[in-house]
């Protein structure tokens, strides 16, 4: 076993490189890389991460490994072709033994397995028969890259070694196929969020007046690494008090204290795949009347979008009567006046100054996750849903989240339902 967690059928890798094969054009070959472990400084690296896109095609989660899929290549043995880094005795000493062939094959359903040294030959015959190569490029709406990729150098090289050839693009294609999931994926991100449950429910009875931000992160670990997981999905948020309106607060640093609301932003990962939860609970356990007030009308806010998850809406309508929603709500609050809402600017409206952020976004091997928002909403595909009001002048924000799967029909299922939400539960838990 190379991972901490359970292997997960090969099937779900042969099923996505089928999908994938289908959407390209013929005489095509794609090639995809794992992502590099990137360095800090001396001979420090950061933990290894695999690329999304290698791992949804063939389970294999190793650095240094290169996917081609050529579906018209001559010879059968040349469809799919896994290239590894080979494991010698130092490798095997130093750092742990690599995937040996056979392995590989057990976990991608990759027959054709060879070692790394042997790529520049192999894919040079293989250039010889492909008119085009599909080449992975990072096209996500929320991405800003900073730092050249492993992906990146192959293409730059790949282009001054082949300039003939045309050069087409895999994110379109993996954008729709990703954001549809398989069965088997919807379990093991159901998996993710149900470690995030007990980690929630360790930190409820953990948490009261003087702990701090950061004690609460290191339960939260605890929990998740117990269980197969290797931590967070994404860099946790856990705030307290007015840390409670900064969207991205990430310090993690200040000690709760007796009044104030803790907003806690936090998902387990499970073999690559994310979870994403939000809540807002009382630090001492009880929440005052104004806590309350605009909990609730959070949640509230939160069951009326669960009926806007469904089958044949998208991203752009449903955020726009998202924004009815939250404009009449906070208009109930008292919080924005009908001179307001009159006087508003469209781009920027008047509840966008208590909530300033989406109300949903696609969640999978990525937290924010690909998925091409006009796309109409369909079966499999799995969102957020997080609205939040956060009022600064009274160090309170509140923002409560769970994950969805659209159904063919009907209401969404929500993964997260067994996690407490209610001011009742939470209140019951916390002063058990």
């Amino acid at each position: 076993m190379t991972t901490k967690y359970e292997q997960i059928p090969s099937s779900l890798f042969i099923e996505n490189r089928k999908k994938f094969a289908n959407a390209i054009q013929p005489k095509s070959l794609a090639v995809f890389n794992s992502n590099d472990i990137y360095p800090v400084s001396a001979d420090s690296m950061l933990p290894f991460a695999q690329h999304r896109d290698i791992f949804y095609l063939s389970g294999v989660d190793q650095e240094e490994s290169i996917l081609v899929i050529f579906p018209d290549a001559y010879e059968e043995k040349n469809r799919e072709i896994l290239f590894l880094r080979e494991t010698n005795e130092h490798i095997a000493v130093w750092e742990g033994e690599k995937l040996n062939k056979e392995q590989a094959f057990e976990v991608s359903g990759i027959k054709t397995v060879y070692w790394l040294q042997d790529f520049p030959k192999i894919f040079r015959q293989l250039m010889n028969e492909a008119e085009n190569v599909y080449v992975n490029t990072n096209e996500h709406y929320r991405a800003t890259v900073e730092v050249e990729t492993r992906e990146d150098r192959f293409i730059k090289k790949l282009q001054n070694d082949y300039p003939g050839h045309t050069y087409l693009r895999s994110n379109p294609i993996l954008q729709r196929l990703r954001s549809i999931k398989e069965p088997v994926e919807i379990e093991l991100i159901q998996k993710a969020c149900d470690i995030t449950e007990k980690g929630f429910r360790r930190v409820l009875e953990f948490i009261k007046p003087g702990v701090w931000e950061f004690e609460i992160e290191a339960e939260f670990a605890h929990e998740f690494l117990r269980n197969r997981s290797k931590g967070f999905a994404y860099t946790p948020i856990i705030g307290s008090g007015y840390n409670s309106n900064v969207l991205h607060y990430i310090q993690n640093n200040q000690q709760c204290k007796d009044g104030d609301i803790l907003l806690m932003d936090v998902g387990a990962e499970y073999a690559n795949y994310s979870s994403d939860m939000t809540r807002t609970i009382p630090v001492n356990g009880k929440f005052s009347a104004r806590q309350k007030e605009i909990y609730n009308a959070v949640l509230n806010c939160k069951n009326e979008a669960e009926k806007l998850l469904v089958a044949g809406n998208n991203w752009y309508d449903y955020h726009k009567e998202m924004g009815k929603i939250y404009t009449s709500s906070l208009l109930d609050l008292g919080l924005i006046d009908k001179a307001d809402v009159q006087n508003e600017n469209p781009d920027w409206p008047a509840y966008k100054k208590y909530m300033m952020h989406g109300t949903s976004h696609h969640m999978g091997l990525d937290t924010h996750d690909y998925g091409i928002l006009s796309d109409k909403f369909v079966e499999g595909m799995v969102f957020t849903n997080e609205p939040g009001f956060y009022i600064p002048a009274e160090n309170l924000g509140v923002r409560i989240e769970d994950d969805y799967v659209i159904q063919s029909s009907g209401a969404p299922r929500n993964l997260m339902k067994n996690i407490p939400i209610t001011v009742e539960e939470i209140e019951e838990i916390m002063n058990k």
